[in-house]
């Protein structure tokens, strides 16, 4: 959001989103938090004050903070109770992430003995998107980079293929469900790994995976999905109680105080983080 790197067809909208010359409308960045709910307003039933809890915000950001308000219900934000067996931290890492995985699976209709490949598996979603796919008992491969591989077989990859040593769709090899998280797999190439009725789930799509993605479902028996989630208060808690039954673990890489947000970021754009950055307020 801060340095455009989205897809060239949301550059502009979110460019007038945010105000053409400096960021007025978002101010303050985050997408997702845990923490303890301070005061609640009259008309809230589902949490009280005291209650731990865990949140995506929605297109409005606004989580690396000491204290926010959020809506109870509300069709851009989640909320939650964190998971008790949690700490702030992991829960903090889960929401965004893990909506996002969560969605694409369950379009792809995943099930035990799929074969699944999930492009940039060491990342927030592609972490989640492991453990999910090994929950519902899938043989899942990996992709990522040198230094992430052995976290990903830690987590529960079956294989794990290194990009920067080998291209997975030139391996042979055929996949019924392929998750892109990144949005960088060759198109072609990554047909061409799908079974005839495989799925290819795009997280971050350009105009022209869309549009081809379109045309494959159009003509052919494969199957391509670039819509992203929305945000539904039970697949959040859903997501909670994976992670109270130990089926999820959050993965994080480095804790960094709200004072270092800057090498926060830095450290993230440099592209080796494995699972997720936290911020502790």
């Amino acid at each position: 959001m801060r340095s455009l790197q989205v897809p060239l067809w949301l550059r502009l909208p979110t460019r007038m989103y945010v105000v053409l010359r400096r960021p007025e409308r978002i101010t303050i960045l985050g997408q997702e938090l845990a923490g303890i709910v301070e005061t609640v307003g009259k008309n809230v039933n589902r949490f009280r004050q005291g209650d731990e809890v865990f949140a995506a915000t929605g297109f409005n950001l606004g989580a690396y903070v000491e204290y926010i308000a959020l809506p109870e219900e509300s069709e851009d934000s989640v909320l939650a109770a964190k998971p008790s067996s949690t700490t702030f931290e992991e829960a903090a890492v889960v929401p965004v992430a893990g909506l996002e995985a969560l969605h694409f699976l369950r379009q792809a209709k995943i099930r035990a003995g799929h074969k699944v490949l999930i492009n940039g598996a060491g990342g927030s979603i592609g972490t989640i998107a492991v453990q999910l796919a090994k929950y519902h008992g899938a043989e899942v491969t990996a992709v990522d980079s040198t230094t992430k591989l052995d976290m990903v077989r830690s987590i529960g990859a079956d294989e794990v293929v290194d990009y920067t040593q080998e291209d997975f769709t030139k391996r042979g090899r055929t996949y019924d469900v392929i998750l892109d998280v990144v949005g960088k797999s060759p198109y072609a190439g990554s047909i061409r790994s799908l079974k005839e009725n495989g799925v290819y789930l795009i997280a971050n799509p350009s105009v022209l995976k869309m549009l081809r993605g379109l045309w494959t479902s159009l003509t052919s028996g494969k199957k391509v999905i670039t819509e992203t989630a929305g945000r539904d208060t039970a697949d959040l808690v859903f997501i909670s109680e994976l992670i109270e039954t130990g089926k999820i673990k959050p993965v994080i890489d480095r804790h960094y105080p709200l004072e270092q947000m800057a090498d926060a970021h830095r450290y993230v754009e440099q592209g080796g983080k494995k699972g997720n950055v936290v911020i502790t307020v």
